[in-house]
């Protein structure tokens, strides 16, 4: 089941977080249909967080069609993102981890590889790579 994490430092509101969260792992197939999400209650011991935040999060999820709330039941996904097969995702996400190893012995932090890679990742896009 998904485990939800909260970054003070992300700049975007506990909800969004939520979403994101979601969407990734929707993207990652990581949820598939059938899913549940997990309860409110769960998510709102586990983060501390108003439980309006996690309602507001799965509705802009239903609203898009992701999920669905079963009243007494709990959230569902109703859809996937899913871009690629796991068996094609696997080797990227080796290359990658590898890549991570590779950045913190060269003394990166979080910040500084989020920073890399999100600027590498925007150059390619405008070279017309990605």
């Amino acid at each position: 089941m998904l485990e939800f994490h909260l970054d003070a430092r992300s700049g975007l509101s506990p909800y969004q977080q939520l979403v994101r969260q979601v969407r990734h792992a929707l993207r990652l197939g990581l949820l598939h249909e059938g899913d549940q999400l997990p309860k409110v209650k769960d998510v709102v011991a586990a983060l501390a967080i108003n439980p309006n935040t996690v309602l507001k999060a799965y509705r802009e999820l239903e609203h898009d069609g992701l999920v669905a709330a079963r009243p007494g039941v709990g959230t569902f996904v109703t859809a996937t993102l899913s871009g690629g097969s796991p068996a094609a995702l696997a080797p990227l996400r080796q290359d990658l981890s590898r890549w991570l190893v590779k950045a913190r012995r060269a003394g990166l932090d979080d910040e500084s590889i989020e920073a890399l890679f999100a600027d590498t990742f925007h150059a390619s896009a405008r070279e017309g790579i990605a």
